[in-house]
């Protein structure tokens, strides 16, 4: 898989000392997506069963024992995943995951 907007996650792991703790999880979550070959998400809860499937090709992956949640929308045919959220578990509470 093609991962767009590797940016997010540099400046969110980059803006607290707070998050140091995500710095391995994100990048062995990032390291897994990059060696992805995902076609439906049926594919992608094999890989990652704790990974929740929305409507309209979004997931949200828990990385670092659920403490951070990330927001992805997925490109099946063309085998993208675009970063739309990175946070702590209270942040993403007060997103709307299904339109950020």
């Amino acid at each position: 898989m093609r991962v767009i907007a590797l940016s997010t996650l540099k400046t969110f792991l980059g803006r607290s000392e707070a998050y140091a703790d995500a710095r391995e999880p994100v990048m062995a979550w990032y390291r897994q997506v990059r060696s992805a070959d995902w076609a439906s998400p049926a594919d992608v809860k094999r890989a990652v069963r704790t990974a929740s499937i929305l409507k309209d090709g979004r997931a949200v992956f828990n990385v670092a024992g659920n403490k951070y949640r990330i927001v992805v929308w997925i490109n099946y045919p063309y085998r993208v995943t675009y970063i739309r959220f990175i946070g702590t578990h209270r942040q993403y509470d007060r997103i709307d995951a299904q339109t950020i």
